[in-house]
């Protein structure tokens, strides 16, 4: 679990910045709460430059609090695609400073943003827009070259006297209320909200330089990871030009945040040019992917009667709409309809995972288990350790009452992969239920520092050290990991945590 260490360690080094406490309940709407994050005060303009360290912590703050929304999408087939392209990109970006991680966000609205750290979101409504994988790469490598460059952190800094974090909060807060305004009760408020957001957005832009930076930076990256660097510009060129009426309505907000005059457009489309055009074929993940999106964000119903009406009028026959047909059947609490379905498919193409994933899933919802075991251990026979099998196979285990396979599974899965924070509090759940308890409170601890909890990271690791039966190695990682959670801690948050450790308080 490296990107958990590297949690801890960017902690650790950033304890010894100042704290401050930001609220961000203003921000979430009506009837919403938020649990107050310590984040480094990262300084004015008199300052000296963010250390990467407290850049990680701030673009850690802002994910919790994204996260809290519950905007941040858990599918684990499109959290597998959307990092398996994030990494293809960041590993290439010539700057391994930062530890990318890259999230859906459950939004129609054609979007994306990066925040500071290497945080990443890519709103479900642009991945839909997006008419290739080229053109998907090309925002997403746009993105992460403004994290590499520290476009938005070198921005704050310049025009805000009152200091990165108190800009980043107002930023954050107006930006979360108005995705939790909308499509609620308060849907004035989130207008309202949203007008904010326009004028805060006009006041720390990036800079058209740094946007012309981004471009060019991020066309170097996506040619170096097989993609066709004109992907970029042709998507801005069709959101700002052309486009179906739904994705022009939607794409405003994009068009908004990226401005794209035509000579922005017109050098981006000679910088693709000078690399060369190189030939890269959508992957079947890419649009499988954008199907299942249809039917996990928005309305299933309707997702399920676009398939229907596809159906009818004599389409819905390629391998990629057959499958949307079928997550949609399962969204809709239909899995007997998907089952004959996904068995055909898996049937016609044994060497695609995401069928018997979603064949698993389905017989899972149907109530039929040992179905649902039999098809996901074949599956993982076939593609050992892979990410979306592995965790239907470990739901169908707990499900079954084999909390302790599933435990192992889980456990042997996340010692080479990065789970994200929502699969990390999976394999905690399977190892409370397995009777691990202490291994449990172990897991919870790193959902806790993924989320950006210190004080309940370090109270769920006195728990686990509170247990009995410890043997010496488990007792040994605890406290090591204890150790350097406090070590990241501001003294007052070091003193809370000691009095509670006496008083025996936590919670799981």
């Amino acid at each position: 679990m490296s990107l958990l260490k590297s949690i801890c360690a960017f902690a650790a080094a950033a304890g010894a910045s100042a704290m401050i406490s930001v609220s961000w309940a203003s921000g979430l709407g009506a009837g919403s709460s938020a649990v107050d994050q310590d984040l480094p005060d990262l300084g004015s303009p008199a300052t000296a430059a963010v250390s990467l360290e407290d850049e990680y912590r701030a673009g850690l703050g802002w994910f919790a609090q994204i996260r809290q929304t519950g905007q941040v999408l858990e599918d684990p087939e499109v959290s597998d695609y959307i990092q398996e392209i994030g990494h293809s990109l960041s590993s290439r970006a010539e700057e391994g400073q930062h530890q990318f991680y890259y999230f859906v966000l459950k939004d129609p609205i054609v979007n994306a943003f990066a925040m500071p750290g290497g945080f990443i979101a890519i709103q479900s409504g642009l991945i839909l827009a997006t008419r290739n994988e080229n053109e998907l790469a090309g925002v997403m490598a746009h993105e992460t070259a403004h994290v590499t460059q520290r476009h938005l952190v070198r921005q704050l800094i310049d025009q805000s006297h009152a200091g990165l974090m108190s800009t980043a909060a107002m930023l954050a807060a107006i930006l979360l209320g108005a995705t939790a305004g909308r499509g609620s009760p308060d849907a004035m408020e989130g207008a309202i909200l949203a007008t904010q957001s326009a004028a805060i957005q006009h006041q720390i832009n990036y800079t058209r330089s740094s946007e012309s930076e981004a471009d060019r930076v991020g066309i170097g990256t996506m040619a170096s990871a097989g993609y066709d660097p004109l992907g970029m510009a042709s998507f801005f060129e069709y959101l700002g030009s052309s486009g179906p009426e739904p994705s022009r309505v939607s794409a405003i907000q994009f068009l908004i945040d990226h401005p794209l005059p035509s000579d922005r457009i017109a050098e981006a489309r000679d910088r693709a040019e000078q690399i060369g055009r190189i030939r890269h074929t959508d992957s079947l993940n890419y649009t499988l992917m954008r199907e299942r999106l249809r039917s996990l964000v928005g309305n299933p119903q309707a997702a399920r009667d676009y398939y229907v009406s596809l159906t009818k009028n004599g389409g819905g026959k390629t391998i990629e709409e057959r499958y949307g047909k079928a997550v949609a059947d399962i969204a809709t609490r239909n899995p007997g309809l998907a089952i004959p379905d996904l068995q055909a498919l898996v049937n016609e193409y044994p060497k695609i995972s995401q069928f018997y994933g979603a064949l698993g899933q389905a017989y899972l919802a149907n109530g039929q288990l040992k179905e649902s075991q039999t098809v996901l251990d074949k599956a993982l026979t076939l593609f050992p350790r892979n990410v979306p099998v592995t965790i239907r196979l470990a739901e169908t285990l707990m499900h079954a009452g084999d909390n302790k396979r599933a435990h192992l599974l889980l456990d042997d899965l996340f010692n080479i992969v990065e789970p994200t924070p929502d699969q990390t509090r999976l394999i905690a759940k399977a190892a409370n239920a397995a009777g691990d308890v202490a291994d449990s409170y172990y897991y919870m601890s790193y959902f806790y520092l993924m989320t950006g909890d210190l004080k309940m990271a370090a109270n769920q690791l006195q728990l686990a050290l509170g247990m009995p039966g410890l043997d010496a190695i488990q007792r040994a990682r605890f406290s090591a990991r204890l150790e350097e959670v406090r070590a990241a801690m501001p003294k007052e948050r070091k003193t809370a945590v000691a009095d509670d450790s006496r008083g025996g308080n936590g919670r799981h």
